[in-house]
Formats: C-alpha cells, sequence, structure tokens
C-alpha cells in the first residue's frame, strides 16, 4: 500500500453557479444551499463522527482517538515500509490496539522496524506471495459455477480467502487446482454474500446517465485542460451524457468495467470541481490527499441513497466476480450501500481511498461493500485529485 502517485493539486477558486451549490458539485450527492456546508478537516461528532460513532459503535470520544491513531498508522506504514525493504510483508491496523500490525519475511528485520505503535510480526507468507496467488487465481479465468463469489488476500490471516455460497467448497477446490495454486496458501470460505454491482437507479439524487440511470460522483480531478469527476464504471459507457441534478453537464469521457470498475467524467464549465465531499447533513469533509489507509482502519463513504456509512477496511486485492464479470484490485470493507450509491467516494478520515463499485447486503443488515481505488484512476488517465 503506497501513496497515490500522482501530485494532488489544491483546489481552484472557482465562480460559483447559481443553479448548482458548492457541496453538490463536489460531490453530486445532494445539493446543499450555497454557503451552508461547513469544511472539516477532522470531522466532529456532528457529521462524518457520528456515523463513524453509528457504524463503528464508537462511543463519543473515541471517534477523535480513533482517527488520531489511524493517522499514525498510515505515517508509520510509510516510515516501515522503506525501512524493513524486501522483509516488507504488508501492515495492518489493530483498532483494538490502536497499533499497526507489520507482517514481515524476515526475523533479523524485526528489530529496525520496532518502535512505539508498531507491533512486528513474522509470517510464512505475506502480501507480496498472497497477492501472487490472487494474480493466479484471476489468470486461470471464471470459476466453475456461479456459486465461487470472489477471493482475497488476509493480511491478518496471512492467506488467500476464497468465498462461496450454496456450499460450493468443491466448485471451489476445484477451481484453485485449475488455477495451480498451493492449497496451503488458500481457505475456503462459505458465505451469504452474493455480491452485485449496485447498478444505477431511476429517480432524481445525484448524476444522471443518458437522462435515466443514477449513480454517485466521487472525486473532483482535473488535468492540464479538463475537469471532471472520476465514479464507477459499471454506471455507464463512454461517450454517455451526464447531468447534475441540480445542473451541470458533461460526458464519459472513458469508462472500464469489469476487469476495473472506474470511469472519468469530463464536466462542461458549468460544472465546477471542489475539493469537498457532502455529509448529507448541511456539511461536507474536505479532501486533502490520498495516501491509502492499512487494513483495519475505518473508512466511510458518502451515497446519494444512503448517505453517510462508515466500517472498516478489511482487505485489498480483492477480485470480485459480479454477473456481468470479474472486477480485480477492489477493497473490502464491512461498510453498508445501497443501488445509487455506486460511484460514490470512500474516505478514512480526511483521505480520498476510493469509489463504490458493489457488494452484499444492505444498510438494514449486515453488508460487504467493495470499492474501486483511487489511484488506477489517476495513473490511467493522468489526472489529479483536487484537495483542499
Amino acid at each position: 500500500m503506497t501513496a497515490v502517485g500522482r501530485v494532488t493539486r489544491r483546489a481552484r477558486a472557482f465562480p460559483l453557479i447559481a443553479s448548482l451549490s458548492a457541496v453538490a458539485i463536489a460531490a453530486g450527492l445532494v445539493a446543499v444551499a450555497p454557503g451552508s456546508a461547513v469544511a472539516s478537516s477532522h470531522p466532529d461528532v456532528n457529521d462524518l463522527g457520528r456515523a463513524l460513532q453509528r457504524d463503528l459503535d464508537l462511543a463519543r470520544g473515541e471517534v477523535a482517538r480513533r482517527l488520531d491513531q489511524e493517522r499514525n498508522a498510515r505515517a508509520h506504514e510509510h516510515r516501515v515500509r522503506d525501512t524493513a525493504g524486501d522483509a516488507f510483508a504488508g501492515a495492518a491496523f489493530d483498532p483494538g490496539s490502536g497499533e499497526l500490525t507489520v507482517s514481515l519475511t524476515d526475523a533479523s528485520a524485526v528489530p529496525a522496524v520496532t518502535r512505539p505503535g508498531v507491533r512486528p510480526r513474522v509470517v510464512t507468507h505475506g502480501q507480496q506471495e498472497l497477492d501472487r496467488v490472487v494474480a493466479r487465481l484471476n489468470a486461470a479465468g471464471p470459476p466453475a459455477g456461479p456459486n465461487v463469489t470472489g477471493w482475497y488476500p488476509d493480511i491478518v490471516a496471512d492467506t488467500v480467502v476464497v468465498t462461496v455460497t450454496n456450499g460450493a467448497v468443491d466448485q471451489a477446490r476445484e477451481f484453485i487446482a485449475t488455477a495451480g495454486v498451493d492449497e496451503a496458501t488458500v481457505r475456503v470460505e462459505p458465505t451469504a454474500e452474493a455480491p452485485r454491482t449496485f447498478a444505477p437507479i431511476v429517480g432524481g439524487n445525484a448524476f444522471t446517465v443518458d437522462g435515466s440511470s443514477v449513480c454517485s460522483v466521487g472525486f473532483s480531478v482535473e488535468s492540464d485542460l479538463e475537469n471532471g469527476f472520476v465514479t464507477a464504471g459499471h454506471c455507464g459507457d463512454a461517450g454517455s451524457a451526464v447531468a447534475g441534478e441540480h445542473g451541470g453537464s458533461g460526458v464519459i469521457a472513458d469508462s472500464v468495467f469489469p476487469e476495473d470498475d472506474m470511469a472519468w467524467v469530463r464536466t462542461e464549465d458549468d460544472w465546477d470541481p471542489t475539493a469537498r465531499v457532502t455529509d448529507h447533513e448541511g456539511g461536507a469533509v474536505t479532501v486533502s490527499g490520498a495516501r491509502e489507509a492499512p487494513v483495519g482502519s475505518s473508512v466511510c463513504r458518502s451515497g446519494t441513497t444512503t448517505g453517510w456509512r462508515c466500517g472498516t477496511i478489511e482487505a485489498r486485492n480483492q477480485t470480485v466476480v459480479y454477473p456481468e464479470g470479474t472486477v480485480t484490485g477492489l477493497a473490502r470493507t464491512d461498510a453498508c450501500a445501497e443501488p445509487g450509491d455506486s460511484g460514490g467516494p470512500f474516505l478514512s478520515d480526511d483521505q480520498a481511498q476510493g469509489f463504490t463499485s458493489g457488494g452484499s447486503g444492505d444498510c438494514g443488515s449486515e453488508a460487504t461493500t467493495f470499492f474501486q481505488p483511487l489511484d488506477p484512476a489517476l495513473q490511467r488517465w493522468d489526472l489529479d485529485l483536487v484537495t483542499g
């Protein structure tokens, strides 16, 4: 896990468009009257903090401490990766202790990375080997039958998890054998999850694609000559017309789905980018960067259907088998989402992480939601994240 490769740009000053508020321009989710959005780099209990309290079952006083611990963990992960070198084998934030657990493949590297807030351990496989297993499973093609629903590296357990529905353990083992993967590196896990993309719905929220289906704006981006935003690829095809609920127009410049789930929308002059993401309660969070948060960190997403919803990052580099095709390289969370939330932004504190792809369950039950990491989209289309 590394920080986003593109140097992010600070938000430029743009005139307000009468038909679209500052927050609606930024997030395209729910319009907020101009002047009513209060940006916060460290949200309090009235906006993002309240969502963290609700969804992560945190007490009022625990929110700021949790966010501070996660900020420290992000910084530790960056330094420890460099210090450990080839011995670095992944890292995960432990909400219980507030520490970063660092996996190493070489015991001799333990003294060099040991410091307050960091708990080193020696593992058999490590992130790089687990990612290679995921790559071999990806290369094996579609699994046999519809009941093998995905696979991801579990950094904490030091194994790759293959999820199956309807007791399809034999199908999973056949798939693993076909991929030529050592079964010792894989755990087959039965699940009730049946992942689907949060397909656009007909309604009056966020932005519409070709005048009918609806998705959520992700993050504002810009290049040397063009402005726009990133969102989920399954929201629409390249060339599709896009319109903001309260004004603003554009076109999907490019879209990738499946394999990846990302698109970028090129907007016209009537739809200006900002660094804000709406909390759907009259406030906003200002995006200040895009450093990837470790597994175990809290994460919150904003969507047109369900507003702010929070959870934790459970894995990165998840492969998901949707009915429309297989998507690789997603992040797995236990935040909830529902149709219409697709494309909406995921943040860890004020750091952009990615945008909603799909999942299972809903916000009235246990749920799993996947997000497309932001950096591949920035790199693919040579875009800069707008920050403030």
